[in-house]
């Protein structure tokens, strides 16, 4: 009888990649986990339960068939692991890197309930994804037939990227209109390295121009050339994201030294990039030498406090209103920040800023938890008599994203938004009340993950796909 090669949880412990030592990794941006060893990856896969029903793959926005890329990751069959996570994954080695998978697959693992420690399913499909990369597997779109139709998608991130992909599957020729210099969108811009490193996001890229995809670069869209691609193209996506940061209305918020995240992380990634930063050489976006607050306690949060840190502070601090059980970003993420050594000042809340034209501190108001609001969590308190000035030479606003005002950007006053803002598309389709208009992403359902908005685009293509293919069969009769 053949040996069990699964169900070897009980056994073997859960078992993370080496972890570069802060002290090292604190001083680059290169990611900080080391890749598995093959021995590794197939003793980790091995410890999956194979349960009947996997919530690890109902958790997955993406349904991606995680038991039996674990299965075949286990039993040395690494190729064809590759394909399965391949098909419901477009990005399946940036999924790996970047997933808050404490939250999702690993966060609902059986096996993870019963105090054995959840199978380390990210670690392995980022090992299987970074092997097929290595081994030649990974090709560029090979559509056995092209098509005439085309479709025109605006915004270069995931969720664009993700229909590009599965439209010229199927021979349709897709054209993408991006903002930037560089297609990636937040993949590129927004994350910093040690999280992503850019040549993971960048071979990607690489890999749908070979395979047929049309880029256009530094395309800001005004409303004759928003006119322009809707006359190109039989169908358009829209998946810009949202890049408006929030912000901060409090006494001394007007104060030099007071800067959004979004301008300070895109600094730092364009740096790394050795492009020329003309604000990060004046030192306006750059931490070096500098003490350094960040507001917010999102992931967005965590980027900064930890670029800030590799940039040379002489001190970080994060301030956030409720406390750690509370934090809406990553755990991992706050551990790693705390190794490096950032400091979290836990249930504090700016009440505003001082400084006389340039920043020097952030006058903080000590919270505590009060009841739950109305979404259950928490509602933060103020402390009365417990402010405080917090020194700060660089204040960092991660407060999170809203949309832009994209009816006004495009000149279309008929497009459908919400009354936050987001076009108002269907669910699982993206369609719009505009004939031929789509919409995926963080435009449609408000800063996400880019998990989602992976599958959004990949449903929004099978959409189209199915609407064009309906239009050349009528056609044909």
């Amino acid at each position: 009888m053949a040996k069990q090669p699964m169900l070897k949880f009980v056994q073997i412990d859960r078992d993370m990649p080496q972890k570069r030592d802060a002290t090292v990794r604190r001083e680059d941006f290169n990611e900080i986990y080391a890749e598995y060893a093959t021995a590794k990856a197939e003793e980790q896969a091995s410890r999956c339960s194979q349960c009947g029903v996997p919530y690890c793959q109902s958790h997955c926005p993406l349904h991606n068939n995680i038991p039996d890329w674990l299965h075949l990751t286990a039993t040395g069959r690494l190729e064809e692991a590759y394909k399965v996570s391949q098909a419901t994954n477009t990005f399946p080695e940036i999924c790996g890197r970047i997933c808050p998978q404490d939250r999702l697959c690993e966060g609902n693992c059986v096996i993870e309930q019963s105090g054995h420690g959840t199978v380390t399913i990210g670690s392995v499909e980022k090992y299987i994804t970074d092997t097929a990369w290595d081994k030649g597997w990974v090709k560029p779109v090979s559509p056995a037939q092209e098509r005439a139709e085309s479709v025109g998608i605006i915004g270069g991130g995931p969720g664009g990227l993700a229909a590009a992909d599965m439209l010229r599957q199927a021979g349709i020729q897709v054209t993408v209109y991006d903002r930037h210099d560089r297609a990636g969108g937040l993949l590129m811009y927004g994350i910093p390295g040690f999280k992503l490193e850019k040549d993971v996001v960048q071979r990607r890229n690489d890999l749908l121009a070979e395979g047929g995809v049309k880029f256009v670069q530094n395309c800001d869209v005004d409303p004759a050339k928003f006119a322009e691609i809707r006359a190109a193209h039989d169908a358009i996506i829209i998946a810009t994201g949202v890049y408006k940061s929030r912000d901060l209305e409090m006494p001394g918020s007007g104060a030099k030294g007071i800067e959004k995240a979004i301008d300070f992380l895109t600094a730092s990634n364009k740096k790394s990039f050795g492009d020329e930063v003309a604000d990060f050489d004046n030192g306006r976006l750059n931490a070096d030498g500098k003490k350094v607050v960040v507001i917010g306690g999102g992931d967005t949060a965590m980027d900064c406090v930890r670029t800030s840190i590799r940039q040379g502070a002489t001190s970080v601090k994060c301030l956030y209103r409720r406390d750690r059980a509370n934090m809406p970003g990553s755990l991992r993420e706050t551990q790693n920040a705390e190794e490096e050594g950032v400091i979290f000042e836990w249930l504090s809340a700016p009440k505003g800023f001082v400084g006389d034209g340039n920043v020097t501190g952030v006058m903080v108001q000590k919270m505590r938890l009060g009841q739950p609001d109305a979404s259950g969590r928490q509602a933060p308190e103020v402390i009365e008599g417990a402010d405080y000035v917090e020194e700060a030479d660089l204040v960092i606003k991660a407060l999170g994203f809203e949309p832009e005002d994209l009816p006004t950007m495009f000149g279309q006053a008929d497009l459908p938004v919400t009354r936050w803002g987001t076009v108002k598309a269907e669910f699982l389709t993206g369609e719009t009340e505009m004939e031929g208009v789509y919409a995926v992403g963080d435009i449609v359902r408000g800063a996400s993950l880019v998990v989602w908005a992976i599958k959004d685009g990949r449903d929004c293509a099978e959409a189209i796909l199915d609407k064009i293919n309906a239009k050349a069969a009528i056609a044909a009769e």
